[in-house]
């Protein structure tokens, strides 16, 4: 009974996480009122590195990294981790700086106007600025 009951609270837990709203971040000082999706995704895959006329700080959270690139690049993480070796590489790009959670994403974000993260949608606070919503 009690293994049923843990199941049961895990599976809720779970679709409660999968349904839950990815946004794209900015500082709230950031002169970026908005991107499109292939914007954001050519900043995470390294094809630009431009974030409001200066270089883009890219951050990436773990907890959420597979469900972001899955939604605003449709590959997966492992993907985007080959994609940015090559890059690495060929010294064409750093990968993003990797943190643990929202509240780590928002410190970064907020502290740089050229830095860009994402979040749960529930997370959002007067600190960043959202510039894209990934349902």
């Amino acid at each position: 009974m009690k293994t049923r009951i843990v199941c049961m609270l895990l599976a809720s837990a779970l679709s409660a996480a999968a349904g839950a709203e990815t946004v794209v971040v900015v500082s709230a000082k950031s002169a970026v009122a908005t991107l499109s999706k292939e914007q954001v995704a050519d900043l995470f895959v390294g094809k630009t590195q431009q974030l409001g006329g200066a270089s883009a700080a890219l951050v990436d959270q773990a907890e959420l990294k597979e469900d972001f690139y899955s939604k605003a690049t449709g590959r997966n993480a492992a993907q985007i981790k080959a994609t940015w070796a090559k890059l690495l590489f060929t010294g064409k790009g750093n990968p993003p700086k990797e943190v643990s959670g929202n509240a780590e994403v928002k410190k970064f974000v907020a502290g740089n106007p050229a830095a860009i993260g994402y979040i749960d949608k529930a997370a959002v606070d007067g600190s960043v600025k959202v510039v894209l919503s990934l349902p």
